[in-house]
């Protein structure tokens, strides 16, 4: 029998994953999951706070009831591609998404996960304009907001530290302020806050041409950096500057959608409106690679001219076996009520989690939904942030491995200023985040003490 650790050491490279930590420790190694837990090779048990990376929505439970459908459908049709040729679950997944999907927005491409959404709604704006004789092809996305790996939606994020190692990017794209609010006056209004952020974009536009920009995309509440909930007004205001211009608005569900924030899709909490939708992550509760950009029959009209043709394709895109257990999630999600679960809990969460603003370390909690960042700082009345220095010590070197040790993944990130980011299984309840806050509670206070001034 294989050595796993071994094995893992020898041959398997890890993402975003600084491999050379894994010469003397081991390799945590998952081996199974229930409900909102995950097991290690050791027997140790997690209580998993991130959903595997905001995707888990039904939890860990499922797998019976979701291989079935692979199962059968495995018998019937293993693979066929979307290339020219349909088949019957892409169909019916296409049909269930433009009912689940905001405004008119039901014309579905399929594709393999998040980033293949991303970089396939960029092409898409693009070839949209060029078939209406307007050549644009500019991108304006936010500042600090993550959209991908691929090389053009990496060219879309505003990360600097991610895009660096790998340009030169995909031109052009233009970065814009983010809805963080807590780096505010004090004194701003929520409305001055909205002029203050659409006199930015507006002016981001003008100054790249707006005959050139083909595409504004935005997560409904964005990701990285911790939780930026949108202020009230601000996607009406970025839909109108959008019409004025011409430029399609892409709003990037690939986390908010399927129930992460309490609805189908965040555009239908928060009214956005999009032309285009990105999604992936929740769509099979990630139990099946698949990801899709919903478009509105408006987006598609160009390319239905006999000689017309969007010139993109992924091979597993709309995949039968992928296309059936998202089929088979949507219905679990249905009858579970998971929805529903994540809109009832979301004020007692918020209220569990709002006790870890009394320490020190914890400058200010932000989110919805099951969607939520605490921000780390050294100083709560002057909200004075960690050096990145600070940050890479503070995270890195204590709080990931000293959660994981207690018995909690959940995400300690610096790609802004430093952030926990808490996001489980929309199946968790009250004892599940009071776990989680009572294991954050005990493992920020001893952080304050090892970088407390």
């Amino acid at each position: 029998m294989i050595d796993l650790q071994q094995a893992a050491k020898d041959h398997l490279w890890l993402h975003f994953s600084r491999m050379g930590a894994f010469r003397e420790a081991d390799v945590p190694i998952i081996v199974r999951g229930d409900g909102c837990y995950l097991e290690d090779l050791g027997g140790r048990r997690y209580l998993d706070a991130l959903a595997g990376l905001f995707a888990v929505q039904i939890g860990y439970s499922f797998g019976d009831e979701v291989g079935q459908a692979a199962l059968e459908q495995m018998r019937e049709l293993p693979f066929y591609t979307n290339w020219s040729y349909a088949h019957p679950r892409a169909i019916e997944l296409a049909a269930e998404l433009a009912s689940l999907a905001p405004g008119d927005l039901n014309r579905v491409f399929f594709v393999s996960g998040g980033s293949e959404a991303v970089e396939s709604a960029w092409k898409l704006a693009r070839q949209y304009h060029l078939a209406r004789g307007e050549r644009r092809w500019k991108a304006v996305a936010r500042r600090i907001a993550y959209h991908g790996t691929t090389l053009g939606a990496l060219s879309i994020n505003g990360i600097p530290g991610l895009r660096t190692p790998f340009e030169p990017l995909v031109p052009d794209t233009i970065h814009v302020r983010n809805t963080n609010r807590y780096r505010r006056p004090a004194v701003e209004t929520e409305q001055e806050f909205v002029a203050f952020l659409l006199d930015d974009l507006e002016s981001a536009v003008e100054q790249a041409g707006p005959e050139t920009v083909a595409m504004v995309i935005m997560e409904p509440v964005q990701n990285a950096g911790g939780a930026y909930t949108p202020p009230a007004g601000y996607f009406a205001g970025v839909r109108e500057i959008c019409d004025r211009y011409g430029i399609l608005l892409c709003a990037d569900e690939v986390i908010t959608a399927f129930g992460r924030l309490g609805y189908w899709f965040g555009s239908d909490r928060y009214d956005i409106q999009p032309d285009l939708i990105t999604c992936a992550k929740g769509l099979s509760s990630a139990y099946a690679a698949i990801g899709a950009v919903i478009a509105s029959d408006a987006i598609m009209e160009p390319f239905l001219d006999d000689r017309a043709m969007y010139a993109h394709g992924i091979t597993f895109g709309g995949h039968p076996v992928q296309a059936a257990v998202a089929l088979k999630n949507l219905e679990i999600m249905k009858r579970e009520r998971v929805l529903e679960n994540v809109r009832e809990n979301e004020e007692l969460v918020r209220e569990i989690l709002s006790t870890l603003l009394e320490l020190p370390i914890v400058g200010d909690l932000r989110g919805c939904g099951y969607f939520w960042a605490i921000e780390l700082v050294k100083d709560q009345e002057t909200r004075e942030t960690f050096s990145p220095e600070e940050s890479e010590t503070l995270l890195r070197g204590f709080l990931s491995s000293a959660l994981f040790d207690r018995g909690l993944i959940c995400r300690a990130d610096d790609r802004g200023d430093p952030v926990v980011q808490i996001s489980p299984p929309l199946v968790a309840g009250e004892a599940e985040f009071q776990k989680i806050a009572g294991i954050l509670g005990d493992v920020l206070k001893e952080a304050w003490e090892r970088v407390g001034r």
